[in-house]
């Protein structure tokens, strides 16, 4: 298949181009600065010369926009915003003007929409969107204003002979430098690796393989749209979840940290608490309804396959 990947020089898109270029896909890249072969230079806002890539294509996966991994600054929540929603208004217009547009657009969203919670699990049917939760910090709620936002743009496209589905993706878990496994990594390694603020949050995670996987099981699933939720089926509590990630490394203990510990380890790390803070118990409804199985549904052995690939690396 011709895929196009516009934003897939991330993280994310590293770990999707290389399993769909290893796959025997031809894979196009959409990057602000593209660096190599198989990438097209665009600017996520406006149509261009790009455009002849997704023309002709089969599968787009958006993945645009700025990185969460920063201050939460009125700016940085700006750029956020108007990079996600720029790039989705205008991968929809170039759908939309194709001659021979995808049979479908996988639109990158987050987990992150729904609410902060720690009494139930959020499915795509039950699930409560976030912004209004009592004792959480305001700003928290422009996260889910970014995460609607993103989902109605692609939502109000018209593109008729395109499906289209949005990845609501928790935290995608693979050994790459610089991801957020390797950031956890490092810290466990350090001593580091104990509870946030006693722990009790709920992680939501999903290992890179699986997520290749629903990718592909979305693509071939044609009677699949809208919100999809992209995690694991076994979130857990923060305490435990570092609990297994410090049992991988062979690392016994781990410093807790307190709220204001939190806070200047975030400041240090140019990063924001609430990626640590907000409870994100997010199950995969749709796609386990639908069929789909986990290789990793649990986090312990998850971690000891990420942490085994680590150490190979």
């Amino acid at each position: 298949m011709k895929i196009v990947l516009p934003g897939g020089t991330g993280q994310v898109g590293t770990v999707l181009r290389r399993a769909l270029t290893a796959a025997g896909h031809q894979v196009t890249v959409l990057s602000r600065r593209p660096a190599g072969p198989g990438e097209v230079a665009w600017d996520g806002r406006t149509l261009g010369p790009w455009t002849e890539a997704i023309d002709g294509s089969d599968v787009v996966v958006n993945l645009a926009g700025r990185s969460v991994s920063c201050r939460y600054t009125p700016d940085n929540l700006r750029a956020m915003m108007d990079s996600r929603v720029d790039s989705a208004r205008v991968v929809g217009r170039a759908v939309a003007a194709a001659a021979r547009p995808p049979r479908v657009w996988l639109q990158m969203s987050t987990a992150t929409v729904y609410a902060h919670r720690f009494d139930a699990p959020h499915d795509e049917s039950t699930g409560v969107i976030g912004g209004t939760e009592p004792g959480v910090p305001e700003y928290w709620g422009y996260s889910v204003d970014i995460a609607t936002a993103w989902e109605r743009e692609q939502e109000s496209a018209d593109t008729p002979h395109t499906r289209k589905v949005a990845l609501r993706s928790a935290m995608v878990m693979s050994p790459d430098r610089g991801g957020v496994f390797d950031v956890l990594s490092r810290l466990t390694r350090l001593g580091l690796g104990g509870p946030v603020a006693g722990g009790r949050q709920y992680v939501s995670w999903i290992h890179d393989h699986d997520f290749v996987r629903a990718v592909e099981f979305l693509v071939a699933r044609e009677d699949l749209t809208g919100p999809v939720n992209l995690a694991a089926p076994a979130p857990l509590p923060h305490r435990a979840f570092m609990r297994a990630l410090r049992g991988a490394w062979g690392v016994p203990v781990g410093l807790p940290a307190t709220r204001w510990m939190a806070e200047l380890g975030a400041f240090a790390l140019r990063s924001d608490t609430e990626l640590l803070l907000k409870s994100r118990r997010v199950v995969p409804g749709r796609l386990l309804d639908a069929g789909f199985v986990f290789d990793h549904p649990e986090w312990p052995g998850a971690a000891a396959d990420l942490v085994r690939r680590a150490r190979g690396r």
